[in-house]
């Protein structure tokens, strides 16, 4: 069952590229099959709304925060039950490059081992961003 600890994890990268690209990149919701394999593996933009289909999600519409200079990719995630998950996502400088860093929420109702899958998950999913972007360099 749930632990009274750790109901937030952050969960961070440091990505050898400049925090304008990273940013760029990372706030293009077209990109996201690319790297946020948990989230997308196909993305759409549906109205004025982009849904996104996910193997264990199923369809869910992602509601992004707008564009803006501080690095705030903040998100939500409106699964098919109803419920929307809110997702803080930040790129922040780093000397020359950047770190992103994902704060994993534990849901109610969940147990500490589907908190530590999820966690691997989005550490996967931003391991591969940097090496998405750190490639093209």
């Amino acid at each position: 069952m749930n632990s009274t600890h750790d109901t937030s994890r952050h969960i961070g990268v440091h990505i050898d590229r400049p925090v304008q690209e990273v940013y760029a990149y990372t706030s293009d919701p077209t990109n996201l099959p690319a790297w946020a394999r948990g989230l997308a593996g196909a993305v759409e933009k549906v109205g004025d709304q982009w849904v996104a289909t996910a193997s264990a999600l199923g369809r869910v519409v992602v509601s992004f925060a707008p564009p803006n200079e501080f690095g705030v990719l903040d998100h939500d995630v409106t699964l098919p039950s109803g419920v929307t998950i809110y997702n803080p996502l930040r790129v922040i400088a780093d000397g020359t490059g950047s770190e992103v860093v994902f704060t994993l929420r534990r849901q109610p109702e969940m147990t500490d081992a589907e908190f530590e899958r999820d966690a691997g998950a989005v550490a996967d999913d931003l391991a591969r961003l940097r090496d998405l972007l750190e490639s093209e360099g």
